[in-house]
């Protein structure tokens, strides 16, 4: 009764003034005499992880205050490197959703403190874990290694960040308490045997310190398995525990690499978990969910609800993972996370429950649920075949295919063609495929490949005069494990027909898909059994969020109004992509689909008002 007692005091003395906190407030916060001390007190820290890249701008605040509304004190989020630096040097922090000292400002006038976590790998099911694809282009570069290639790119990257969110920082009158050095190194450190502990240690101790020349100078943690603290504790950081249910045990573990003292946190506990295509949806319920919480609320430990709302993988930054049976294991673009606050921004079973266990009375009010429209047959009036778009790339020329980072692209899609002046017959071998390819011979689909079923061959027979086309798509780099140095996309090694290696005259077609396709002058030529852009319109009296449904649909990406809403593949489990009303208009909105299968033609898509995102038909994806 006691500890209870304690932990409601704290947790009031906290929210008192969170509460109070304005935009012009100023605090002190540090890590002393085993407890977190705001302005001189101890607290504890409720929060909630949620990435302002997986939210749409608008709703920033929204999603704030639902958090606010669930009786928490602070939001922790991820940077992500690559969703900032663009191209070699080049940093966006202001457009789309990439503002992220405004995410920050608004966090404060909300009353939450921030926990910022700015890798620079996050993991986070997140594209390549945060890293820019062309790093892997740089000579001599090894990243998350302790190389003087890598690490001028992380300095360039923390000092880039310190200039958007220095004013932002607790000590300069900012809401951002505490920042994390690295993350999860510990599993790194763990899965990388090859390489020293010593090795590994300086690595980490020169990216803890990078963060501190360039600026933060508020408390450091690090984040990971408390019994990964060897590999990844830092001397001068608070080691948290990630997934740990035993009270008893991080307090153990953290007095062993704290100098026998807390305070104790978990920085990432877990009331959902990630998804991949071809798998099922991954539930937490609400009853084990609370238990656990209560479980830290008895024992006086701070906790950060990783996640609390996911969002969604817009584009083309979903990441991947792997195992024994699949090369990659690709995540789907909803990232709800089965979180207290749905995809959409809705409040769950499990937000209910959690809320009547954290609020007070100085707890706002829930806000209103954003508006939910249904919106019947889009009609889709041009369908076009994506050679005519392919027609108007000029291509790239060289003996064996090349990777995509060879060709300079991130993401999207390459054509490899090969034109065949003698007829060959025999298995098709593409070891080196990353990650999903369709087939043709002359136009005709003889194949899909893909890593996830590790289909990596077929049988094939190429007339005299014929062309073989290889329409590769990455499906994501890989965001977790060892493999993560082994990212290269495309195809990646010798293409094999019969036991001749194919060389010569590969012509590559870049197809990255970074915007919209225009297809204003293009006519209707798609036919079923090869790829298509689809285009069509529908006209809104009012907005409102809305799910379309592409259960008809074979695999592909869509836009609607020029943004990539991400990828669908019938596989599932996720079946409808989610469709912000803030990004809809009153008249007249454009959507363009791009289905790579097409093993139908289609006439129309629909928008609907619920979610399907536990819809798993694995067979649909199954290679030829």
């Amino acid at each position: 009764m006691k500890t209870k007692l304690v932990a409601l005091v704290l947790l009031l003395a906290f929210a008192s003034t969170a509460n109070a906190q304005t935009k012009t407030s100023k605090h002190t916060f540090a890590i002393a005499d085993g407890n977190f001390l705001l302005d001189g007190n101890p607290i504890q820290i409720h929060s909630g992880e949620m990435h302002y890249s997986r939210i749409p701008k608008p709703y920033w605040r929204h999603r704030l205050k639902m958090m606010k509304a669930m009786g928490l004190n602070a939001v922790a989020t991820y940077v992500f490197w690559n969703y900032h630096e663009v191209a070699p040097g080049v940093w966006d922090f202001k457009s789309g959703n990439k503002d992220v000292a405004e995410y920050i400002r608004i966090a404060q006038e909300e009353g939450l403190f921030v926990i910022l976590r700015p890798g620079p790998y996050v993991c986070a099911e997140w594209e390549f874990g945060g890293y820019p694809w062309f790093l892997t282009k740089v000579p001599g570069m090894v990243i998350r290694g302790n190389n003087p290639q890598y690490l001028a790119a992380t300095k360039a990257y923390f000092t880039a960040l310190y200039g958007q969110v220095k004013n932002l920082l607790v000590t300069n009158g900012g809401p951002i308490i505490m920042v994390q050095g690295e993350n999860e190194f510990g599993s790194y450190v763990a899965q990388r045997k090859d390489i020293s502990l010593e090795d590994h240690k300086k690595y980490s101790a020169a990216v803890f310190q990078q963060l501190k020349d360039v600026g933060f100078n508020v408390p450091f943690f690090t984040s990971d398995g408390t019994w990964l603290f060897e590999g990844g504790a830092l001397p001068g950081a608070l080691p948290t525990g990630n997934g740990e249910d035993d009270v008893a045990n991080l307090k153990e573990k953290v007095n062993k690499y704290h100098d026998g003292k807390g305070p104790y946190m978990v920085a990432e506990f877990y009331p959902g978990w990630l998804d991949h295509w071809a798998e099922p949806f991954q539930k937490v319920s609400y009853k084990s969910t609370a238990k656990q919480t209560q479980k830290y609320l008895d024992g006086g430990v701070s906790f950060n609800y990783y996640m609390v709302h996911g969002g969604t993988n817009f584009g083309f930054t979903s990441g991947a993972n792997y195992d024994g049976k699949h090369d990659i294991q690709p995540d789907i673009t909803s990232y709800d996370y089965d979180a207290p606050i749905s995809e959409a921004g809705w409040a769950t079973k499990k937000y209910d429950t959690l809320r009547l266990m954290l609020k007070n009375e100085k707890t706002p009010a829930v806000p209103a649920k954003t508006p939910v429209i249904e919106i019947k047959d889009i009609a889709l009036t041009k369908a076009v075949d994506l050679e005519d778009l392919k027609s108007k790339v000029s291509p790239v020329n060289d003996d064996k295919p090349l990777t995509f980072e060879e060709l300079n692209q991130g993401h999207g899609y390459v054509w490899y063609s090969k034109k065949f002046k003698q007829p060959i017959s025999g298995k098709l071998e593409l070891a080196g495929l990353r990650d999903y390819a369709i087939v043709y011979v002359n136009g005709t689909k003889v194949a899909e490949l893909n890593s996830y079923y590790k289909k990596y061959d077929c049988d094939i027979e190429i007339p005299f005069n014929a062309t073989l086309d290889i329409i590769v798509e990455n499906m994501g780099r890989i965001n977790y494990g060892a493999k993560i140095v082994n990212s290269t996309k495309g195809i990646i090694s010798p293409v094999i027909i019969n036991g001749e290696t194919i060389t010569g005259n590969w012509e590559m077609y870049k197809l990255p898909m970074d915007e919209v396709p225009n297809l204003a002058a293009a006519k209707n030529t798609a036919t079923a059994g090869r790829p298509a852009v689809y285009q069509g319109s529908f006209n809104l009296t009012k907005t409102g969020d809305t799910f379309l449904d592409m259960r008809n649909f074979g695999k592909g990406i869509v836009f609607v109004n020029g943004i990539n809403l991400g990828r669908y593949w019938s596989v599932g489990p996720q079946q409808t992509l989610y469709v912000p009303g803030c990004w809809l208009r009153n008249g007249k909105n454009d959507i363009v689909i791009f289905e790579q299968k097409n093993d139908v033609m289609h006439k129309s898509v629909s928008g609907i008002t619920t979610p399907i995102l536990d819809d798993l038909q694995p067979e649909k994806g199954l290679p030829n």
